[in-house]
């Protein structure tokens, strides 16, 4: 029964290193194209230490462009819009202002449930390979979880979720 136990704990060692990944609010989609549309899941896994989250704010940083926000039952959605440093081309269309923060509210994801927000849009093809964060904050009765960090540090506390930009690949079309 002991050398059972032991075996157990050796064998769930290396989950014990995936666990802390999943108390970070992530993208599902961990990597897109540059010049790509891509469809963002945010995955916000718990509230704010025993409290529910009632507000999900996720800002909307410069180079992606064109997003609609995903509306979500039992909560309230508003768009925060405002002008882009540069313009974009949109299928021909010139677009030089849109989305910058995206605010789900009203709902009630308490501690111990897990929820996903949806939005999506588009990468401008100007933009360099590399890691793109979309900061997100999570309100709660009596405090936030400010997802905010984008300095790339792995042991951040309260890392921004993020996914990798690669080049867009050369179509042989």
């Amino acid at each position: 029964m002991i050398r059972s136990f032991a075996r157990l704990a050796v064998a769930t060692l290396p989950l014990a290193a995936i666990v802390p990944a999943f108390a970070h609010s992530t993208l599902e989609v961990q990597q897109a194209a540059i010049g790509s549309s891509y469809k963002a899941v945010l995955r916000v896994p718990h509230g704010c230490g025993t409290e529910a989250t009632h507000t999900v704010r996720v800002q909307i940083p410069e180079g992606f462009y064109n997003v609609k926000p995903m509306p979500k039952a039992g909560w309230t959605l508003e768009t925060v819009t405002g002008p882009y440093q540069q313009s974009y081309d949109n299928h021909g269309t010139t677009v030089t202002e849109g989305v910058q923060e995206i605010v789900w509210s009203g709902g009630n994801l308490p501690n111990d449930w897990y929820d996903e927000f949806v939005f999506r849009g588009s990468f401008a093809s100007t933009l360099e390979p590399g890691t793109f964060y979309f900061p997100s904050i999570q309100e709660c009765e009596n405090g936030e979880e400010a997802w905010i960090d984008v300095t790339g540090d792995k042991n951040a506390q309260m890392p921004a979720p993020s996914l990798e930009l690669v080049p867009a690949k050369v179509s042989g079309h």
